[in-house]
């Protein structure tokens, strides 16, 4: 799957991934517990993406409900890494699962299940 993609496309992909995939947990975890909680992993999601959410706060809608605001970062990320990326390395179109990052993971999960499946 990875074959034709620079390595400098994969660890960008990866990089921004992994910030996307933060943000989004991050936002998964407020749903379930609240902002200033002390459990470690919520300590770590906001520990890691608050500067980010300072970033974009000049183009963050000021009506937005707070706990929405890291899923509407990621999204940038995510139009980044479905439209941009794929124009920096010449395609028109790259389709679904399509990124590296998760290209990796959807495989390695798919051979999970084909090794316990039998």
């Amino acid at each position: 799957m990875i074959e034709g993609i620079p390595p400098w496309a994969i660890a960008l992909d990866y990089v921004l991934g992994t910030i996307m995939w933060t943000l989004v947990g991050r936002f998964g975890m407020r749903i379930f517990l609240p902002e200033d909680s002390k459990f470690f992993f919520n300590r770590f999601f906001v520990r890691v993406t608050d500067p980010l959410l300072k970033l974009f706060r000049p183009i963050t809608p000021s009506f937005l409900v707070p706990a929405l605001v890291p899923l509407y970062v990621a999204w940038f990320f995510y139009m980044f890494r479905f439209y941009v990326m794929p124009w920096m390395l010449g395609y028109s179109v790259m389709g679904m699962l399509s990124f590296p990052l998760e290209g990796e993971i959807a495989q390695g999960l798919y051979q999970l299940y084909r090794l316990f499946s039998g």
